[in-house]
Parts: C-alpha cells; sequence; structure tokens
C-alpha cells in the first residue's frame, strides 16, 4: 500500500509499505479517506520534534481521518465492514489509574497516532485500531467533516473545562481550526459575546462568519484596549489557542479579576512565564487541555444535526502525491489556508 512517510527535516516521500493486518480480537482494518494536517504534524515535518517527542525516521504522521471498515476482528460489534467511520486517534489502556479514573487523555500507557514512539499515523491507505477508536457516522455526514470532528472535539473538551462560558463575554486567541473549533463549542454553549485575535486576517474573517461579535489583528492594533474598551469590566475566560508568550501575556491583561485562562494552544518553547503578581492579585485560574475526553461522539452529534457547521473550515484538497505540497503550505500560511486535508483513493 502506498502511504506518505517523513524522512528527514522537510521532507517527505511516497512508498510503498506492508499493509497492516488485524491482530486483536477487537481490531478493525480501515480504508483511509481522508486526513487532515495538524499544526502538530507540522511541527514533526519542520523540526522533528514536539518536546519530548522525537522522530525516528521514516515516520508516518496525521491523526485527523475517517475511512471505510474493510474488515474487522471477531470480537468486533459497534462496526461492520462497508461502515464509515470518523476515529480517535488515542488509544488508551483502559487499564491504568488515569482511564479508571475517567481520564483516558491522561492514560499512562496512551498510544496517540502519529505520535513518535507511540503508534504511526493515517497518512497511509489502510491503518489497523481498536473498535473503540472507531465511530460510525450518519449518511450525511462526509468524510470531510468526519474528519474535522477531531479538532471540533478538543474544541468541545475545552469548553466543556470551563464551565463560566454560558452567557458569558470570552475571547479566543488564534484562531486557527483549534480556535475556529473552539468558537463553534462556545457557541453551541451559548456564550454571548466572543472576541477573536489572530494575526492572519483571512482567519479573522473566517471568525467573523462564524459569528464572533469582533475580531483584531494585534500586528496592527492593540487588541488589549479595543477589547477592554468594548468590555470595562475584563472578559470572563480567555481561550489561548496559538501556544504564544505574547498571547499568554494579552490574556492575563483581559481577564477580569476571578476570571480563567483556558491554555489550548502548544508552546513550541518548553517554559512559559506569567506576571505571578497580577495572577495573585486577581486570584486568575488556569486550566490546561490534554487534547480531549470522549468528545469525538458530540462532536459528530453536532454536526449530523447542523448546530454547527464545519465546512468553511476546509479550504484546501489535495491528492497522498501531493502530501508535502499540503504540509509546505500548512507550514506557511499560504493562500489562506485554514484546514488542508489529503485524499486518498476510495
Amino acid at each position: 500500500m502506498k502511504a506518505a512517510l517523513l524522512t528527514g527535516i522537510r521532507q517527505m516521500e511516497i512508498r510503498d509499505v506492508p499493509e497492516p493486518s488485524i491482530k486483536e480480537d477487537t481490531d478493525v482494518l480501515l480504508r483511509v479517506a481522508t486526513v487532515g494536517v495538524c499544526g502538530s504534524d507540522v511541527h514533526y515535518y519542520l523540526t522533528g520534534r514536539i518536546g519530548e517527542m522525537a522522530v525516528q525516521y521514516p515516520f508516518v504522521v496525521g491523526h485527523e481521518c475517517a475511512g471505510v471498515v474493510a474488515k474487522v476482528g471477531p470480537a468486533v460489534k459497534r462496526v461492520k465492514p462497508g461502515d464509515r467511520v470518523a476515529v480517535e486517534p488515542a488509544i488508551s489502556c483502559r487499564q491504568c489509574d488515569q482511564c479508571l479514573a475517567g481520564r483516558p487523555n491522561t492514560c499512562r500507557n496512551l498510544k496517540f497516532i502519529s505520535c513518535p514512539g507511540q503508534a504511526e499515523g493515517a497518512l497511509v491507505e489502510y491503518i489497523v485500531l481498536p473498535e473503540r477508536n472507531c465511530y460510525k457516522i450518519q449518511n450525511h455526514t462526509t468524510f470531510e467533516q468526519a474528519a474535522i470532528a477531531e479538532p471540533l472535539s478538543i474544541g468541545i473538551y475545552s469548553v466543556c473545562r470551563s464551565p463560566a462560558v454560558a452567557g458569558a463575554a470570552i475571547g479566543i486567541l488564534g484562531v486557527g481550526p483549534i480556535g475556529l473549533s473552539v468558537l463553534l463549542a462556545a457557541q453551541a454553549e451559548n456564550a454571548e459575546r466572543i472576541y477573536v485575535t489572530d494575526k492572519i486576517d483571512t482567519r479573522l474573517q473566517a471568525a467573523r462568519g462564524a459569528g464572533a461579535c469582533w475580531t483584531g489583528n494585534p500586528d496592527s492594533i492593540d487588541i488589549v484596549s479595543e477589547i477592554l474598551n468594548a468590555e470595562p469590566p475584563g472578559l470572563d475566560v480567555v481561550f489561548e489557542c496559538c501556544g504564544r508568550q505574547e498571547a499568554l501575556n494579552q490574556a492575563f491583561e483581559l481577564l477580569k479579576p476571578g476570571g480563567q485562562l483556558v491554555m489550548v494552544g502548544i508552546p513550541e518553547q518548553l517554559r512559559v512565564s506569567f506576571d505571578i503578581d497580577r495572577f495573585r492579585r486577581d486570584e486568575l485560574s488556569i486550566r490546561f487541555i490534554r487534547r480531549q475526553n470522549n468528545c469525538v461522539q458530540p462532536a459528530l452529534d453536532l454536526i449530523g444535526t447542523g448546530k454547527v457547521s464545519v465546512d468553511f473550515m476546509l479550504t484546501h484538497r489535495f491528492g497522498l502525491e501531493q502530501a508535502k505540497e499540503a504540509f509546505e503550505m500548512v507550514a506557511a500560511y499560504r493562500d489562506g489556508v485554514i484546514k488542508a486535508q489529503i485524499f486518498m483513493q476510495i
């Protein structure tokens, strides 16, 4: 079968690799239909690592995927050959203290597809996953939408982790696919006013179209003073979705006393800093997000019922042979790209 493999820094090749086979009774062989290019995939493409996770070449990335069930193990009950499914890329052990406490996203033995040292990714024609990681999609849900359910699930989880969103004034700093997913999830939870910032104007335009009440580019305006002019008490919650130190600084200035910072973005550096005096004096709280926890089905439900529309996020489509071109586009933020997907023959 064909696969797109990272072979070095900014190097990617299409190669023939062995087709995987079912080994466990609860395994599912999935024929991949489409794979979204995520920011974490791009980190591995550009630098070969995220924190301690370093790529050993060659390596397959990609985890936002959907496809068709090709074959199932003898104990599989939830799906059957021919079913169209979305994928939860985090494979938890279901046995450690974290899993038993209802926290599979912090599983001690977690294997995340496309994460070095854990499991290879989905930029392949076929992939084997446990049955529990495959979610049937409705007939009218497209493969494209099903793949976007993965970042949307992170947005839903981020909003769920902040109970103050309903009726609140919130900020979202950085509106790539994850920030836009937070925006959609916050709207679904009845956030009253949503203020959005980004350094890419086309993404601000997309956020306005998706329901943001205000957007601003920190490279051209003082976003803190502008937002506080509109919201003198400050914001109830700020979601930091770009992983930038300057955005963290802005978040603390924007929050009202007793407000909450939700850190969703992944910083490139290992350490960030806070103004501890402001943090303590205003009794601010901070919440970190580790991917998502049991939010894939809610994401698919929101998409399937039409309560949220994710179609505007998919701006570019590529074939497998164009995978490197897709990664270069996303890495450079070219041509107004929000979400690029790589499509397999199916």
